[in-house]
């Protein structure tokens, strides 16, 4: 399963989805709760530009915190591919 979260507020994210036809879930994380949680809050209350692969069994499996958003979905995908 992938879910974006974003520290912009729901109309943005909704404008966002549509805009992009993204196929999977964006959630509004407005507080930087969860953005601060997992250490990609930025300046400005701003979430990085981070993925965080976790498992079936809730593990963290791998941080990106360096993402170019060209290639990165092939990189995530060898990863996941990896798995057992």
């Amino acid at each position: 399963m992938i879910v974006g979260i974003s520290t912009d507020k729901m109309p943005a994210q909704e404008q966002f989805v549509t805009k992009n036809n993204l196929p999977f879930a964006l959630l509004s994380d407005e507080k930087g709760e969860v953005a601060k949680a997992y250490g990609a809050l930025g300046k400005g209350s701003f979430a990085a530009r981070y993925t965080f692969v976790i498992d079936k069994s809730g593990v963290l499996r791998k941080a990106y915190t360096k993402v170019a958003p060209a290639n990165h979905p092939k990189e995530v995908l060898e990863l996941i591919k990896t798995f057992k």
